[in-house]
């Protein structure tokens, strides 16, 4: 950690503990009161009634992100939370696609078909007809169980910690 961080500065450490002069970014309220300093740099952004209590960020399980609008004018507004850990995904989600036939030619040798197998026949088709009727709902089947799935990229777990002492950073 720096000597001499700006306060409410956000560092990673792989210790077990936060050094100290510095607090966990664990989303708890703390009281201005003990932390008046801190306070007048973040505020009620992380949460608290901002007359006895603020949040600290909340880092647990969370990546942080830069403020304000990307490139592609999605908004990130500083102290929001935005995501979640798991997610299940809707058909309307699926890119559009199709499932060819997968069957094997041979000849027919009774009036029952075999599973998977077109025949190699060339006769003449059963009718020239349009259909008069719609395929049965039950002749294809939906998979999967519409379980959420971790919407994680791989990560580490490391400890974020907030400068609570050190030097009070001037708007530039």
């Amino acid at each position: 950690m720096p000597d001499n961080p700006y306060i409410g500065d956000i560092m990673m450490f792989a210790g077990t503990f936060a050094p100290v002069g510095w607090l966990d970014c664990d989303g708890r309220q703390v009281a201005i009161s003990d932390y008046e300093t801190l306070y007048a740099v973040i505020g009620t952004t992380y949460g608290g009634d901002g007359v006895t209590t603020f949040g600290l960020p909340d880092l647990r399980g969370r990546m942080p992100i830069g403020q304000g609008t990307s490139s592609q004018g999605v908004s990130n507004v500083l102290g929001q939370q935005v995501g979640i850990e798991a997610v299940t995904v809707t058909t309307p989600q699926l890119p559009s696609h199709t499932h060819p036939a997968i069957a094997t030619e041979g000849t027919p040798s009774s009036a029952t078909p075999a599973a998977r197998r077109w025949s190699s026949r060339a006769e003449t088709p059963f009718s020239s007809q349009p259909p008069t009727t719609a395929m049965s709902a039950s002749a294809l089947s939906p998979s999967g169980g519409n379980q959420p799935h971790d919407n994680m990229p791989p990560y580490l777990g490391v400890r974020f910690c907030i400068a609570v002492y050190g030097i009070y950073p001037t708007q530039a």
